[in-house]
């Protein structure tokens, strides 16, 4: 890990080395919306292409899981990156410093976790790296003047919260000065842990916006900011990574479709639906839930993604949306928007689709009833996108 023992930074991605514990301060308070607010002025150059290394990616995912709550998630995650090189120092670094986005709750009961896994892999005799702690900083350590300069840095020019003088001290002091002196992580590693988290936030999107601005600041790269979303989706969740794109894209002046997502922890998104592939325009997904006793199985459909028209001979079939938007219509007749709590019940015989938005991932469960014998799904032709594209 880059550092040096010289009083100043080395560069975009060095750290100061000095530390000055301050064991009465006990801050309860969650930084993000107010540090974000700190960020929005001020980029520095495009940074040279570099993507994100095996263990940044580690970070990406445990960052997010972090901020989600998702412990069997994290738990997975901190695994991972172990395999892939980070020390155990890192992992608890990171997860202590998200106290200050996420909140004490969040990163109490990651730093729990952390440890559960450490015990689980030291039974297991799997290979952990202990790592580096951070070094121990000089008594004359001035903790406000080197916040303020980090802070400075990151914001792309001055800031002073005006409004509130204390929590401007916390931020510079502590947060700015106290945590980010910890050479155990540098300056780079932090902001792809801060900028993970907040995609894993609803509603901070200004913050994440704010926080991306932040990062080029501190060095991350263009390459690794945009990779943060592809992590985010292979690691995450759908959700996490559309949050991060717009981000991302909004920062650089990019264009970028604005996608209603799901959360997937809430309906699960399943297998990819291959075996009926060839009947639908893009990729579903198919999820049983306890469908070999009678039960539903849960649709996933990604955005613009619809089945082609089809008829139930002998049989109806019911929906019942339960997140994101979708349309279902009958030949014939007016497109029916379904959202959380639509229930449409599609009549035996009656020639129908039914699919996505164009702007958002949709769910919805589905089972047949009133089956009676000889019973048959008939596919027919696809619904045409002039035909799909009038629907708003």
């Amino acid at each position: 890990m880059p550092c040096n023992n010289s009083k100043h930074s080395n560069g975009d991605t060095g750290m100061p080395v000095w530390y000055k514990t301050k064991n009465n301060m006990k801050l309860k308070t969650t930084f993000c919306l107010l540090v974000a607010s700190l960020l929005t002025v001020g980029q520095s150059n495009a940074q040279p292409n570099m993507e994100l290394t095996p263990k940044q990616r580690s970070l990406v995912a445990i960052a997010a899981m972090e901020a989600k709550g998702d412990i069997e998630g994290l738990r997975k995650a901190l695994n991972d990156g172990f395999e892939q090189g980070l020390t155990v120092s890192e992992a608890k670094e990171a997860l202590s410093q998200l106290y200050a986005y996420t909140g004490f709750p969040r990163s109490l009961n990651a730093l729990g976790t952390l440890q559960l896994v450490l015990n689980d892999r030291k039974a297991k005799e799997l290979k952990t790296e202990a790592g580096k702690e951070a070094d121990p900083l000089p008594e004359d350590y001035d903790a406000l003047k080197q916040g303020t300069e980090v802070q400075t840095k990151l914001s792309g020019a001055p800031f002073n919260y005006t409004f509130a003088p204390q929590t401007d001290y916390y931020l510079k002091a502590h947060l700015f000065g106290d945590i980010f002196a910890r050479n155990n992580l540098t300056y780079v590693e932090r902001e792809i842990v801060t900028v993970s988290a907040i995609s894993a936030l609803e509603g901070c999107e200004p913050q994440l916006m704010a926080h991306v601005r932040g990062a080029k600041n501190m060095g991350v790269t263009d390459a690794q900011l945009h990779e943060i979303s592809t992590v985010l989706r292979e690691k995450v969740g759908e959700e996490e990574a559309v949050r991060a794109a717009q981000a991302v894209a909004k920062v650089y002046g990019e264009s970028s479709e604005e996608i209603q997502t799901v959360d997937f922890s809430v309906w699960p998104k399943g297998e990819l639906n291959a075996a009926y592939a060839k009947y639908f325009i893009g990729n579903s997904y198919l999820a049983p839930m306890d469908s070999q006793n009678g039960g539903p199985i849960n649709v996933t459909f990604e955005p613009r993604c619809r089945n082609n028209w089809h008829i139930h001979h002998k049989s109806v079939q019911v929906l019942i949306c339960v997140a994101g938007r979708g349309w279902y219509q009958e030949w014939g007749k007016s497109a029916v928007e379904m959202t959380p709590g639509t229930v449409i019940a599609i009549p035996s015989e009656a020639k129908h689709w039914h699919g996505a938005a164009k702007d958002s991932w949709f769910q919805h469960l589905t089972y047949m009833t009133k089956v009676e014998e000889g019973s048959s799904n008939e596919w027919l032709e696809p619904v045409d996108d002039e035909t799909y594209n009038k629907l708003k």
